[in-house]
C-alpha cells in the first residue's frame, strides 16, 4: 500500500487559553454540544457560562434548607416527555454520527487517496458532507425542541410564582427585599432554560461522546489509548485547580457587581436623583461608584490571569499528547503496524475527548446547581397563603356598606402583644366613622382589616352581615375602596392609571370619576389630557394632584365602603382643603372609615373612635368627646397648642 511521505495531522490541538470544562460544552463548543446560553442566578450557584470544579456552598446550603424532590421536578417536564425523548435521541445520534468522521478520514488517507480510487473517494467525501449536514439538522431540531420545552416550563413557573406572590400577606413584602423577588422571577426562572438546554443536554452529550470516543480509540489502537490515559489525569487536575481559583475571584466579582447594581438603582431612580440633588451628594455618589467599578475591573483582571502559569503548564501537556502519540506510532516496538490513516483518526478522536470528559467529571456539580435553582423557585411556591378565597365564596349582590367589628383582636406574626384587642363597633350603611389615636395605637391595622390585608385572630369583620373571610378577595376589593397617604401611580398615562382599577372602564366613566375627585379640569388642561404620562411614581404632579388622581381611581370601582387611611396627612393646608373637598363629595352616600390626621377631617363624623395601645378607650361624636374631657380632648388641646394660629387643629398621625 502506498503511503504519503509525511504525516500532517489535520486535527488542531485543543486551545488552552481557557480551562476546558462543562461551560465550553454548554456553550455548544464540545462534541455534540448544542446548548443555548441561559440566564444565571444573581450571586447564587453556578452560572452556565463559567467553569466550576466543585459544589457551590450557597447551592449546598440552599438544598439543605429547602430539599427538592426529583419527582416534583419530573412533574414539571412530564407534559413534554415526548419532546424530551426526541431531544435525547438527537443528542445521542449527533454524538455517535460525529464519531464516524475520523474513520472516514482513515479510509481516505489509507485507501482512497493512495489508490486513486475515485468512486471510493467521492463516496467518503459525500459521507463527510452528509454527516455534517445531518448533525447540523439534528442540532437545529434539538435546539428548537429543547428551547420550546424550556420556555414553556419557564412560563408556567414564572406565572405560578407571580400569582402565588400576589397572594402573600403584606408582612411578607415588608421583610423581603424587592431585588430578591425580581431575582427569583427573572434570573432563577430564566435559569430553567439553562437546565433544559445546557445542563441536561450537555450531560447526555458528554456521556455519549466519552463512551463512544473511548470505544472508537480502543478499536483503532489499544496501545495509543493507554498512552492517552497516562497523559489525561494531570491535565484534568490542573484544569480543576484553575477553575477553583476562578470561582473564588468570580464570587467577589459578583458581590461587587451586585453592589454596583444597587448603587445604580438607588442613585439613578427619580427619588434617588432628587435626594442627591437636594443634599449635594452627587460627587460622593460618583466617587463611590467609581471605586466599585475600579474594584470590578481589578477582579476581572484577576479572573483572566488566575492560574495562568498552570494553564501554561497544561499547554505543554496538550502539546505532548500528539507528540507522544506520533512517537509511539513511529517506533517499531509500539506502532504495531499502524497506518497513517489510523494515526490521524486516533489523534482526531483523542483531541476531542478532553472537553466532554471534563463535563462528565463535573456532572455532580451541574446537577447540584440545577437542584439549587429548583429549590429557590419551589421555596417561594411553598410559602403558605394566609389570606385566600374560601372554597365557596358568599356573594354581595348589592352591597350597601354596613360595617361591623365583632370583638376583633389581631397581632402581627412574632409580635409580643396585640396590635388590636377586643375592637367592637357597628357602623350603619352610608355613615362615617373616624379613628384617631397616637402613633402605634393600631389605626392603620384596623383599616387593613377592613380591606382584608389581614384577617383577625379572634372575632369577625363583616360587611352587610357577611364575614369578609366568606367573601372572595375580588368581592372585597370591589366593595372596599382604599385611599392611603402614600399614593402610588404607575409610569403610564393618566387613563391607564385610572383603568388599573377597572380595565374595561369607558372614557365617560373615567371623566365621571375624575370630576367626582375634582381633578378633571386639571387633566383637561394638560396638552395630552388623559393620555398624559404621569412619570415615574407620578413625580410630574404635586402631592394633592396625585392624591386626587388616586381618589378618582378608587371611585372608578364605586365601592360601598371607602377607607381613607390618612389620605391628607402629607399635604399642606391649602392642598389638604382641596383634597378634602373632593373626599367629602366622594364620601356622600358611602360608608366612610377615616384614619384621622387633621381635626377638620373628622369633626363632622357620625362616630369617632379613640384608640390607645390597640383598644378603644373612647367613642362618640366630636362634641361629645370634647365635653367628656378625656383622651380625645387631650389630643385636640395638644395639637391646637402646637399648630400655628391660622392652622387647623391636628390629631397625632400613626
Amino acid at each position: 500500500m502506498a503511503a504519503p511521505n509525511t504525516i500532517t495531522s489535520p486535527i488542531v490541538t485543543p486551545s488552552v487559553t481557557e480551562p476546558a470544562g462543562p461551560s465550553a460544552l454548554a456553550a455548544g463548543h464540545g462534541p455534540g454540544g448544542r446548548g443555548l446560553s441561559g440566564g444565571g442566578r444573581s450571586g447564587h450557584g453556578t452560572h452556565p457560562e463559567r467553569p466550576s470544579a466543585r459544589k457551590d456552598p450557597a447551592d449546598v446550603a440552599q438544598l439543605q434548607e429547602h430539599p427538592v424532590s426529583l419527582r416534583r421536578i419530573a412533574a414539571l417536564f412530564r407534559p413534554y416527555r415526548a419532546k424530551l425523548a426526541v431531544v435525547v435521541a438527537l443528542i445521542v445520534a449527533t454524538s455517535l454520527v460525529g464519531l464516524a468522521n475520523p474513520f472516514i478520514t482513515k479510509h481516505l488517507i489509507d485507501t482512497a487517496i493512495p489508490q486513486q480510487n475515485v468512486p471510493l473517494l467521492l463516496t467518503l467525501i459525500g459521507l463527510m458532507l452528509g454527516i455534517t449536514a445531518v448533525t447540523a439538522a439534528f442540532g437545529v431540531i434539538q435546539t428548537w425542541l429543547s428551547t420550546v420545552v424550556g420556555q414553556q416550563v419557564m412560563h408556567r413557573l414564572r406565572t405560578s410564582v407571580f400569582e402565588h406572590l400576589q397572594r402573600m400577606p403584606m408582612s411578607f413584602f415588608t421583610r423581603t427585599r424587592g431585588g430578591e423577588l425580581q431575582s427569583r422571577l427573572t434570573n432563577d426562572i430564566n435559569g430553567m432554560q439553562s437546565v433544559v438546554t445546557n445542563s441536561a443536554t450537555s450531560i447526555a452529550s458528554n456521556v455519549t461522546t466519552v463512551v463512544g470516543t473511548a470505544v472508537a480509540m480502543v478499536a483503532l489502537s489499544w496501545r495509543l489509548s493507554l498512552l492517552s490515559l497516562i497523559v489525561l489525569p494531570p491535565a484534568i487536575y490542573l484544569t480543576r485547580r484553575v477553575a477553583r481559583m476562578r470561582r473564588a475571584v468570580t464570587a467577589k466579582a459578583q458581590r461587587a457587581l451586585a453592589d454596583m447594581q444597587t448603587q445604580i438603582e438607588e442613585s439613578l431612580s427619580i427619588s434617588g436623583v432628587h435626594l442627591a440633588k437636594t443634599l449635594g451628594s452627587g460627587p460622593a455618589l460618583s466617587q463611590r461608584f467609581s471605586a466599585t467599578s475600579s474594584e470590578l475591573t481589578e477582579l476581572e483582571l484577576q479572573s483572566q490571569l488566575a492560574g495562568r502559569w498552570r494553564m501554561a503548564s497544561m499547554s505543554l501537556i496538550f502539546a505532548a499528547i500528539p507528540a507522544l502519540i506520533y512517537l509511539a506510532a513511529g517506533l517499531p516496538a509500539t506502532s504495531g503496524g499502524m497506518t497513517i490513516g489510523t494515526l490521524v483518526a486516533f489523534v482526531g478522536l483523542q483531541a476531542g475527548l478532553f472537553r466532554p470528559l471534563m463535563g462528565v467529571l463535573n456532572v455532580g456539580v451541574q446537577i447540584n446547581s440545577s437542584l439549587a435553582l429548583f429549590s429557590r423557585i419551589f421555596e417561594y411556591l411553598d410559602l403558605p397563603v394566609t389570606i385566600s378565597d374560601p372554597a365557596q365564596p358568599a356573594e354581595l349582590s348589592r352591597p350597601v356598606g354596613r360595617l361591623r367589628f365583632d370583638d376583633v383582636s389581631y397581632s402581627y406574626p412574632g409580635a409580643d402583644r396585640n396590635a388590636l384587642s377586643h375592637i367592637d363597633f357597628d357602623v350603619p350603611a352610608g355613615s362615617s366613622i373616624a379613628v384617631v389615636g397616637a402613633t402605634g395605637s393600631g389605626k392603620s391595622t384596623l383599616a387593613g382589616l377592613v380591606s382584608r390585608l389581614h384577617d383577625p385572630d379572634d372575632g369577625a369583620v363583616s360587611i352587610d352581615g357577611v364575614d369578609l373571610r366568606e367573601l372572595s378577595l375580588a368581592t372585597v376589593a370591589g366593595t372596599v375602596g382604599v385611599v392611603s397617604q402614600e399614593t402610588y401611580l404607575l409610569h403610564a398615562s393618566i387613563a391607564d392609571n385610572l383603568r388599573y382599577a377597572k380595565p374595561d372602564a369607558t372614557d365617560a366613566e373615567l371623566v365621571a370619576a375624575a370630576e367626582a375627585a375634582q381633578v378633571h379640569q386639571l387633566i383637561e388642561s394638560l396638552p395630552d389630557g388623559y393620555r398624559t404620562m404621569v412619570g415615574a411614581r407620578g413625580y410630574r404632579f404635586s402631592g394633592g394632584e396625585k392624591q386626587r388622581i388616586a381618589l378618582a381611581r378608587t371611585i372608578l370601582r364605586d365601592p360601598a365602603v371607602l377607607v381613607l387611611d390618612e389620605a391628607t396627612s402629607a399635604l399642606d393646608n391649602a392642598t389638604e382643603r382641596a383634597v378634602q373637598s373632593a373626599l367629602d363629595t366622594v364620601s356622600h352616600g358611602r360608608t366612610t372609615l377615616t384614619i384621622a390626621h387633621r381635626l377638620s377631617t373628622i369633626e363632622n363624623a357620625d362616630l369617632i373612635l379613640v384608640l390607645d395601645a390597640g383598644r378603644i378607650v373612647e367613642r362618640g361624636t366630636h362634641r361629645q368627646l370634647l365635653d367628656a374631657g378625656g383622651r380625645y380632648a387631650e389630643l385636640v388641646r395638644a395639637q391646637r397648642s402646637a399648630a400655628p394660629a391660622d392652622d387647623q387643629p391636628v390629631i397625632a398621625a400613626n
